[in-house]
């Protein structure tokens, strides 16, 4: 119990993606790929803990956008077909690379890793989500919610149905899905201001996540740091992103992904394959798409990439992970002169990071806990429950209001280029609650209209959104869906006035389309 502790913590998100209007839609692969390269090397990596009898415990975020999308019988479907196409397109590249052995073993590599996904989606009846809920049980996971779209709730304070419904979907599906009510929530984008508090509080939720600088420049500054938690004036843990381990898995000047031996992300047999031995997985998308399929490493300089090696970079992975476990203990030995108790850091990171970015990344995150298990270093893994339970009094301090990503402060998602989202996004927000409000006991068809609504509010809602302009990813498809569910919003919201006339073939297709969260209550915009 006195040693110091690490808690690890993998927030997974993706936007809600869903088109059943096309046969094959080119965005829904975001998810197909998260799902190979991320979401069942997850899975299969807590059920070798299970197997080797390790001892560990780390914190996983699951928004309820992405819980949406796991639990979506036609989207999970869809995958299969994915994950067959990957399959056949394997097996053509390993017949194709049989006179070169060092590209051949790379393909035999593919192969393995696509059987090992095949068998955990078999045993799981694809059903990820459950194996991630038994973990959980079991004390190998500690699971944490997040806004239900991926919102930016200090945004939605002016508008506070809208920052309520945000909150209560989130808490409502996290219970849908797994069973139990979440104590903790990861704050989308991490994005805190005091005015957000109340709300948290009133749903259930105990305990958050700030950046680096809402602690260290809170109100009074915070007696430990980064080293542990502080409890707000409502009553609310908040935890710190440690900057340090943030720098050594993130950083692209002297992080570990960019170590020689590593994969390259940056080379997918998409770029080199012709056309026509490449239309088959392109399964009608029309374009180039990427196939998760990727012959070359880091290497360095601006010379020619060599061939991946995955027995160096399975090497590579368990050296930076001892490497990790020693840094991090002997920053927190550092520490300990300096408190009346073990300083404790936290090392968040978004799950998509292991595995589809950093290709090797689950395999190190692995090493981490199995060093730690060996009793590496002498410290100890715990979940942000698991401390407040051994650490139930804590200095008392007002975060500083923050985000992560670039400036700290809102920067990204209130830039040039997305800024004309906010008016709209305010307009809808009011609208809700006004139409929720005159209809409290709504039943029947005007009911499912309310719902309706609150989804398209939701989904135009998500940061997703105005990041992926900013960044200039897929901006014209960020764009289009903020525009589609905004046009949406406006026809329901003339149906329900009077304004414009019924039609609920429109309303049908709507919920056929934008079909997430089927339990919802419009009473929470009120």
């Amino acid at each position: 119990m006195y040693r110091p502790k690490l808690s690890l913590l993998l927030h997974a998100h993706l936007p809600f993606v869903r088109h059943p209007e096309h046969a094959d839609f080119l965005e829904e692969r975001w998810l197909f790929e998260a799902i190979i390269e991320c979401y069942v090397p997850l899975l299969r990596m807590l059920d070798g803990w299970e197997r080797d009898g390790v001892v560990g415990v780390i914190n996983l975020t699951v928004s309820p956008a992405l819980a949406a999308m796991l639990s979506d019988a036609l989207l999970k479907e869809r995958f299969e077909k994915h994950l067959a196409r990957t399959e056949t397109l394997v097996r053509q590249e390993e017949d194709r690379h049989l006179l070169q052995p060092d590209w051949a073993r790379v393909a035999k590599h593919y192969g393995v890793r696509l059987a090992d996904v095949r068998e955990t989606w078999t045993r799981e009846h694809g059903n990820i989500l459950a194996g991630w809920a038994r973990h959980a049980q079991a004390g190998r996971l500690e699971l944490l919610t997040c806004g239900a779209t991926h919102a930016l709730l200090p945004l939605l304070a002016d508008t506070p149905g809208a920052l309520r419904g945000q909150i209560r979907m989130a808490v409502h599906e996290h219970r849908r899905h797994f069973g139990v009510a979440p104590r903790g929530i990861w704050l989308p984008e991490c994005a805190y201001s005091p005015a957000i508090e109340a709300e948290l509080f009133a749903a259930g939720l105990r305990w958050f996540v700030v950046e680096t600088h809402g602690l260290l420049m809170a109100e009074p500054p915070s007696p430990h740091g980064v080293f542990g938690p502080v409890v707000t004036p409502s009553g609310l843990a908040a935890f710190a992103r440690d900057p340090a381990s943030a720098r050594q898995v993130w950083s692209r000047n002297g992080g570990y992904p960019g170590d020689p031996r590593y994969r390259e992300f940056h080379s997918d047999l998409a770029d080199s394959a012709e056309w026509g031995y490449l239309a088959p997985y392109a399964a009608g998308t029309g374009v180039r798409v990427a196939t998760g399929l990727k012959y070359h490493r880091v290497t360095g300089g601006d010379g020619p990439k060599e061939v991946y090696d995955p027995v160096e970079a399975s090497a590579a992975a368990r050296e930076h992970a001892h490497h990790f476990v020693h840094e991090r203990a002997r920053h927190l030995r550092a520490q300990v002169r300096n408190m009346a108790r073990p300083p404790m850091l936290l090392a968040p990171y978004d799950a998509e990071l292991f595995g589809h970015w950093w290709y090797e990344g689950p395999q190190f995150l692995d090493a981490v806990v199995r060093r730690i298990d060996e009793g590496g270093e002498g410290i100890r893994l715990v979940s942000l429950g698991g401390y407040l339970g051994e650490n139930p009094v804590n200095p008392v301090c007002t975060p500083a209001a923050s985000t992560w990503g670039e400036s700290g402060y809102l920067a990204v998602w209130l830039d040039t280029s997305n800024a004309w989202m906010q008016r709209p996004l305010r307009w809808m927000a009011g609208r809700m609650s006004s139409l929720a409000k005159l209809e409290p006991t709504a039943r029947g068809v005007r009911l499912r209209a309310l719902s309706q609504l609150a989804r398209e509010l939701m989904l135009a809602q998500a940061s997703d959104w105005p990041f992926l302009i900013r960044m200039g990813t897929a901006k014209d498809y960020a764009k289009a869906r903020f525009e589609q569910h905004e046009a949406r919003f406006r026809k329901l919201e003339g149906m329900l006035t009077g304004r414009d006339p019924w039609d609920e073939p429109a309303l049908v297709a709507m919920e056929q389309q934008d079909n997430l969260f089927p339990e919802i209550d419009p009473q929470w915009w009120v």
